[in-house]
């Protein structure tokens, strides 16, 4: 695992400690991360994972479980399905990994120049939210004497 990997799971890893089982039912991953079986199925659905049928069941390898977390932690992070999605093809195809780190390289930093504008702009509003609020209660202030 690259240490870019390794940096996208870390934080999901550190919380979900892999049972010693080998596979996995829909609900025991369900359970295990918080999401609802049909989070899991939408996420098989779009190729992300592959579980093996067994009958009508479905038994989640270890990978499987790994590509969940990934999943989930770039969810969390902001990232579109479509974006996880190409991330973790690269992952299968590219055995150095140097396409996917400078993929998740190039989204990461356009994720931080969002957010740092979305900052600014929560600051700004903040600013004007605050005069005006001042304002209503100096006139406030200013009426009742």
């Amino acid at each position: 695992m690259s240490s870019k990997s390794a940096t996208l799971s870390h934080a999901a890893s550190a919380r979900h400690e892999a049972p010693r089982d080998s596979t996995y039912s829909i609900s025991a991953l369900a359970k295990e991360f918080g999401i609802t079986t049909r989070t899991i199925r939408f996420y098989e659905s779009r190729g992300l994972i592959s579980p093996e049928r067994v009958g009508t069941s479905r038994r989640y390898s270890k990978r499987d479980r790994a590509r969940l977390m990934l999943i989930l932690r770039g969810r969390n992070l902001g990232f579109t399905v479509e974006d996880v999605s190409e991330y973790l093809s690269l992952y299968d195809s590219d055995p150095g990994q140097l396409a996917q780190t400078r993929l998740l390289l190039d989204k990461v930093t356009a994720a931080v120049v969002d957010l740092e504008t979305k900052r600014r702009d929560i600051e700004r509003s903040l600013a004007d939210l605050n005069e005006i609020r001042a304002r209503c209660e100096a006139h406030l202030k200013a009426k009742d004497r």
